[in-house]
């Protein structure tokens, strides 16, 4: 059986992983991540790509499993916020809105990439502006892309879904357990 090493330092990725009981290491990637691509599709394809060949190089016995996650929501691209006020101002234009998370997904190993995206509508409720104010004040918005996590306090903001909810966590796991499939791992 393949060695499975997940590319990623995220908590929630390791979790999700774990969840549908995958053993696999963590080796987080270093790979750059300056890409200047606006289509939030193709940049999260291309980070994942980036992040599974970054790992790859030195653990080429291996199958690697890559991600990166956006949100794209009133034609911006979210990533994470950089301070407080970054976080704010990204839940505001969410709030009342719906918005898009792509996640990138790549699993490599001796014989290639195959990298594909997964896409979920996520639907806001209206936000007070003491919604949002609880919401910083407990600070979880600061790692996270769009400056929330569904499956924590800003659970009570999402009306609906359209999609994979695993995705919005930070990584689609039917998507992942197809392509290792593809890649002949259990």
């Amino acid at each position: 059986m393949k060695k499975i090493i997940l590319a990623s330092a995220s908590p929630r990725r390791k979790e999700l992983l774990e969840q549908i009981g995958l053993t696999f290491s963590v080796v987080p990637s270093s790979a750059e991540e300056n890409i200047e691509i606006q289509d939030p599709k193709e940049l999260v394809s291309e980070l994942s790509k980036l992040k599974a060949a970054d790992v790859w190089q030195n653990n080429k016995d291996c199958c690697v499993i890559a991600a990166d996650t956006v949100v794209y929501a009133q034609g911006k691209i979210l990533g994470k916020p950089t301070n407080r006020s970054h976080g704010e101002e990204m839940i505001k234009m969410l709030s009342g809105n719906m918005h898009t998370v792509f996640t990138g997904v790549t699993v490599q190993d001796e014989n290639g990439a195959i990298t594909e995206v997964s896409e979920t509508e996520v639907y806001f409720k209206e936000l007070t502006q003491e919604d949002i104010e609880k919401y910083l004040e407990r600070n979880e918005y600061s790692d996270k892309a769009g400056a929330y996590g569904i499956q924590g306090y800003a659970a009570r903001f999402v009306e609906k879904i359209h999609g994979c909810y695993s995705n919005v966590v930070g990584l689609p796991l039917s998507l992942v357990d197809r392509l290792l499939s593809e890649k002949g791992v259990n």
